[in-house]
């Protein structure tokens, strides 16, 4: 499990998160929800011990800026929104990035079990056919599949996802979450993730934990804090109400 204490983060000795805590056990999807600016990429950040942080977040009980680097990338992935492409990369040689946290140095080959790994982890997200294209001629939906290969390539206990639907396509979202639902709950892992779009919130959440400022508004089971005045004080707007509105539309 990954347990969040008492946390305190931000950038150039501004905090913000402020006096954060939560916790996720193996096998749930974790969705953090909230308006711009309050503070959600940065707790990621904090959980991937990207950036200092006061406080306590540990992975089974133990503390992440305690982890070397390697260790930490056995324990956790973080996949943003975009990803930047330095290298035009085959498919098959950027999912294999994933194994280097495995490997016994920076040019050691792959082995046998390492190519397993890989190929599988393509068949997982429907990308394997692709396997020999450069990254560069892919589409954004394609794009996420194979840097999700990647993620899965690396074997993660807990995958960190900052707002990774945005610019994909209904299905290529839809794709994408069930993918990583299945892997949760087949291989009893965690994902943390940011999303903007409250319906995938509600389709994909175990748990959601809303902040405002750097603070908890609100954490529980979806149905519990997706609803009521604290949604629509955080949102500025009757929530629900618009949903509605807009599903009546489609009856």
């Amino acid at each position: 499990m990954i347990e969040v204490k008492n946390i305190y983060c931000g950038y150039d000795n501004k905090k913000i998160i402020k006096d954060l805590s939560f916790n996720v056990n193996n096998g749930e999807n974790l969705c953090i929800v909230g308006p711009n600016g309050c503070g959600k990429s940065t707790l990621l950040k904090s959980i991937a011990n990207i950036i200092e942080y006061e406080g306590s977040v540990k992975i089974d009980n133990k503390e992440v800026s305690s982890f070397s680097r390697i260790d930490l990338a056995k324990k956790v992935a973080l996949m943003s929104q975009t990803s930047q492409i330095y290298f035009p990369y085959t498919v098959y040689d950027t999912v294999s990035l994933g194994r280097y946290a495995y490997s016994k140095g920076a040019f050691s080959k792959l082995s046998l079990a390492d190519k397993r790994i890989i190929v599988d982890s393509m068949k997982k997200v429907g990308i394997y056919e692709l396997k020999d294209k450069l990254i560069t001629e892919l589409s954004g939906g394609q794009l996420q599949r194979v840097f999700l290969a990647k993620i899965f390539a690396q074997d993660p206990d807990i995958i960190l996802l900052d707002e990774p639907t945005n610019h994909l396509d209904f299905k290529n979202q839809i794709d994408l979450l069930e993918n990583l639902n299945e892997w949760v709950k087949t291989n009893n892992k965690i994902v943390i993730g940011v999303l903007h779009d409250l319906n995938l919130v509600q389709y994909f959440a175990d748990k959601v934990l809303m902040i405002q400022s750097g603070k908890v508004v609100s954490y529980g089971r979806p149905e519990d804090v997706l609803k009521g005045e604290i949604l629509n004080d955080i949102y500025g707007m009757d929530i629900k109400e618009f949903m509605v509105n807009i599903l009546q539309k489609w009856a």
